[in-house]
């Protein structure tokens, strides 16, 4: 049974408690396969850790959180020995607990916590990892009971974190859903752009078998605007939710961008992490990467890459390459240290500036340039600017690009109505309505933020998904 937070707890005890933190698997073993790194607390150290917390009364963990988690009250369970107790308050406002214990940084909740000032914040990211991994391994995931149905039908268009959050929310609410994707299987980026060892696949699995059981309908294989238009599913559907995410990679417009040994993260990361049957099919011939991979970027999926190539049989170097310094580098500093407890190599401030070939168009070098930085840009980091005559050349037999993401202008400016912003994203009244221009229609996540965090783009769909259920029972109802 749930019980609230003691008020009366001993906290001068509490603070001189140790930490009892997640680790990871030694570097030198989980190099060699894609399990997850990840070793989550056992049962007695998760109670261990959850005793630490001194229940703040503003709660600022809480605050911090893009979906206002009450940690506090999980927490408080945790410590009492009810884990499925614990889950369930997590699943009040989280529908993917499991995905954000794991990826969501720590400056959301972790570095708000009362206890950095003894530099000692509890391990609450991996605590919620624990108790949702713990809840599903247990089979303790009961459906909820059903509103009657509504009569209402409603498309979600992908099936990343937004576009599950919006599918699930709205099914608890009566409507009848389906998820289109193009994908073969159901996750988006969870799958697609989330590497193995971060993000175990049984974990999207078994959230797709559970929003099955819901009544939630997938139709994978299936591109929208091709297989099916928009004004098809506006036909058919009473609302539709673009969930699509910023799949179309930015390239650096150099020479020798074709070169076969030329690759975008998306594609590397899905033909190194997954099994043939999980792929489209023009990913599906073999995976050659030669023994020299070069990264270029400086974001998580930088790293992600870096990551995954180290793990592939007949990669002997891996190393990326960022036109600024480590100090302005967008991945986590936690990745960061991840990718380099593994071997991989940093190089800081060299732009490419051309791919070379051989005689059979496949990749051989890249010339590279050195940088200065200058003056802060818009991003508040030092912009880079080239130092003349100083380019140098270093053979290589694999590029990945991992420069940043859009949305595939290709599906929005298809969509008759629909109006976008300059650099390419879903223009919307109110990022907590995800109104478009189209009545309708609405959107969430990347697609509308432009590449963003995980549990952002899920606080913004559950939102979303509160107005495309409130602007649904605006409707008539058939028949009426």
């Amino acid at each position: 049974m749930e019980t609230s937070p003691k008020n009366d707890i001993d906290r001068k005890a509490r603070l001189q408690l140790p930490p009892v933190h997640a680790s990871y698997r030694p570097p030198k073993l989980r190099i060699h396969d894609f399990e997850e790194a990840l070793v989550l607390h056992t049962v007695e150290d998760a109670m261990a850790e959850a005793a630490r917390c001194l229940h703040c009364p503003n709660a600022p963990c809480q605050a911090a959180c893009p979906l206002h988690n009450d940690i506090p009250r999980a927490l408080s369970l945790l410590e009492a020995g009810d884990i499925t107790g614990a889950a369930r308050v997590y699943q009040e406002t989280n529908p993917q607990p499991e995905a954000c214990g794991r990826l969501c940084p720590q400056h959301f909740c972790q570095d708000a916590c009362t206890l950095n000032k003894a530099g000692k914040p509890i391990d609450m990211r991996r605590l919620e990892a624990f108790i949702a991994t713990y809840q599903r391994r247990h089979g303790d995931m009961p459906l909820p009971e059903l509103p009657p149905a509504t009569g209402k039908t409603v498309a979600v268009v992908g099936s990343g974190p937004s576009g599950l959050a919006v599918a699930e929310s709205l099914r608890r609410r009566g409507h009848a859903v389906v998820v289109y994707e193009r994908y073969p299987r159901p996750g988006g980026l969870l799958v697609c752009g989330i590497p193995k060892f971060k993000l175990s696949l049984d974990i999207i699995k078994a959230k797709v078998h559970w929003l099955e059981a819901l009544g939630i309908q997938f139709r994978c294989r299936t591109n929208i605007g091709t297989d099916i238009t928009i004004t098809q599913l506006q036909e058919q559907y009473d609302a539709i939710f673009l969930g699509i995410g910023t799949h179309e990679h930015i390239y650096p417009g150099i020479p020798g961008e074709e070169l076969d040994g030329v690759f975008e993260a998306t594609e590397f990361l899905c033909r190194g992490n997954l099994p043939a049957k999980m792929l489209p099919p023009a990913w599906k011939r073999p995976h050659t990467i030669g023994p020299r991979v070069h990264v270029l970027g400086g974001g998580n999926t930088a790293i992600d890459c870096l990551r995954t190539a180290i793990r592939l049989s007949n990669v002997r170097e891996a190393s990326c390459y960022y036109r600024r310094s480590q100090a302005e580098m967008p991945a986590s500093a936690e990745e960061y240290d991840h990718a380099v407890e593994e071997g991989a190599n940093f190089v800081w401030q060299v732009c490419p500036t051309a791919f070379l070939g051989d005689e059979k168009g496949k990749l051989r070098a890249v010339v590279y340039q050195r940088m200065t930085l200058c003056e802060p840009d818009a991003s508040g980091r030092c912009r880079p600017e080239p130092i003349p005559d100083s380019e140098f050349t270093i053979e290589a037999d694999t590029v990945v690009l991992a420069l940043g993401y859009r949305p595939e202008r290709d599906f929005t400016t298809h969509i008759p109505g629909l109006e976008t912003n300059g650099r390419g994203t879903i223009k919307v009244k109110d990022q907590h309505t995800g109104e478009t221009s189209v009545p309708g229609i609405f959107a969430a996540g990347d697609v509308v933020r432009g590449s963003d965090l995980l549990s952002p783009a899920l606080a913004d769909a559950l939102h979303v998904a509160e107005a495309i259920h409130a602007y649904l029972r605006s409707q008539q109802s058939p028949g009426a």
